[in-house]
């Protein structure tokens, strides 16, 4: 949740407006529905699933939306996906350029 909050801080300094927290795949898929998101930032490490598949279940339902992992497990996502991915500890330059990089997609 620290984490997610500093995310969510440094998200408003690069000028995003509004944040939604959630900690699962469904209710991050709820929250996309009835908020569409500029951008997704994703955990690898969730309850009930992983970043990926709140992604996936985002991306069925409203088709692209840029994203990028924010995980201290960047090797669980080799292969799996060419979004940009931060690791953990969290850097303000690495995250800004990330969230550069995938609305730039």
């Amino acid at each position: 949740m620290l984490i997610a909050l500093e995310v969510e801080s440094l998200l408003h300094d690069f000028g995003f407006v509004s944040c939604d927290i959630v900690d699962n795949p469904a209710d991050a898929v709820r929250s996309a529905v009835a908020h569409r998101p500029d951008l997704v930032t994703a955990d690898m490490r969730i309850l009930g699933g992983t970043g990926v598949d709140a992604v996936v279940a985002i991306t069925e339902k409203l088709g692209p939306v840029p994203h990028i992992y924010v995980t201290g497990n960047p090797d669980m996502l080799a292969g799996q996906t060419a979004a940009p991915v931060v690791d953990k500890p969290l850097s303000r330059r690495a995250l800004a350029e990330a969230c550069r990089r995938a609305c730039a997609e």
